[in-house]
This record gives C-alpha cells, sequence and structure tokens, in this order.
C-alpha cells in the first residue's frame, strides 16, 4: 500500500544535503568532475589541477597556448560547466 505523502529518495537526500549545508561541496565536486565531460580527454592531459575557491574556478594548465584558447572561450566553458551541473556553481574561471 502507497502512503500519499511519499516522497522520491533524490528529494530527501537533497534535503539532507541542504540541511547540514554539504550541498555547495557536492555541486562543486560536480563541477570538477564535469570538466573531462565537457572538455574532452585532450584537454585534460593538460589540466594539472582544479580548485573552486569563492565561485571561482582556478585551472592549472601545462600548455600556455591551451591556456591562452580557454581564456577566449572561459565564458561559454563557465556557462557548459554550470548547466552541466544544473545551479551555478562558478561566476568565473582562472586559468595559471
Amino acid at each position: 500500500m502507497r502512503k500519499k505523502n511519499t516522497e522520491l529518495l533524490r528529494d530527501v537526500i537533497g534535503q539532507v544535503l541542504k540541511a547540514n549545508h554539504l550541498d555547495k561541496q557536492l555541486y562543486e565536486k560536480r563541477l570538477i568532475d564535469a570538466w573531462s565531460v565537457i572538455l574532452g580527454g585532450n584537454i585534460m592531459q593538460y589540466t594539472t589541477e582544479l580548485v573552486i575557491n569563492r565561485k571561482v574556478l582556478y585551472v592549472a594548465l601545462s600548455s600556455s597556448v591551451l591556456r591562452h584558447d580557454l581564456f577566449l572561450s572561459r565564458e561559454e566553458i563557465k556557462n557548459s560547466l554550470n548547466k552541466h551541473v544544473g545551479t551555478e556553481v562558478i561566476k568565473d574561471i582562472i586559468f595559471r
């Protein structure tokens, strides 16, 4: 028998994470994991570090040419990453 006030498990987990202030870290982890999905394996080869601090994604790259190319399209990359996660996790990207 099904109760009238049932909730989906993902909604309950989301509520627990939000109540314990863990949702921010979860979204940041999802965004960092999305880097290789959105940009592909070739760019991941040159990516040495990804860190989010105060809604800014810091990306360390081993190629200066790639750094310049990504800098030119950072707004599109930011929008794609946020869209992939489903919420605005970052407001800017800084390439090092």
